[in-house]
């Protein structure tokens, strides 16, 4: 199973130290029942943007915590065993929850696909985005127009040997 683990370039960093995603369990996005439910479409393609988008909000979210962060969401595609990975019974179509799994054990870093990462003119869109994302989750109509405005920017694709590089601008 694909799934897409959401960061920001300081957790990237300590990933990369540490070798690993982790410690499990974690957080990631998959194509999930509820997603595929939620998207309707049979394209894995499509589902997969979709779930590799619900990581990125995710990593919005880690970057809302973290101020000191560049301002860059982060998220690692990496194919884990199906039994590694597993969806909350109980969110159902639960739309904060959809596409996420628990990731129950560590996984290498050298097993992750690619890492996709903000290029550096989203910068002021994610920030504004990780300021305004408190007012959009209370139905700030205003503010959620702020928040998709950092989802208007694509995630670039890093090979998994660029990571390093990438690190070296988190520090």
């Amino acid at each position: 199973m694909r799934v897409y683990v959401p960061l920001s370039l300081p957790r990237l960093a300590e990933a990369y130290r540490a070798g690993e995603l982790g410690p499990a369990p974690f957080t990631a996005y998959a194509v999930t029942p509820a997603l595929r439910e939620w998207y309707l479409s049979d394209d894995i393609e499509e589902l997969e943007y979709a779930a590799l988008n619900r990581a990125a909000l995710a990593s919005l979210r880690l970057l809302a915590g973290e101020p000191g962060a560049a301002r860059r969401r982060v998220v690692v595609a990496v194919d884990v065993p199906d039994r590694a990975a597993a969806v909350d019974p109980g969110s159902g179509l639960d739309p904060s929850a959809l596409g996420e799994v628990s990731v129950r054990e560590s996984v290498p870093l050298a097993k992750a696909a690619a890492v996709h990462v903000d290029a550096d003119d989203a910068e002021a869109d994610v920030t504004a985005a990780a300021a305004a994302l408190g007012a959009a989750d209370h139905g700030d109509d205003d503010a959620q127009f702020v928040v998709d405005g950092a989802e208007d920017h694509e995630l670039l694709w890093f090979a998994t040997q660029e990571i390093a590089n990438l690190v070296d601008r988190a520090e």
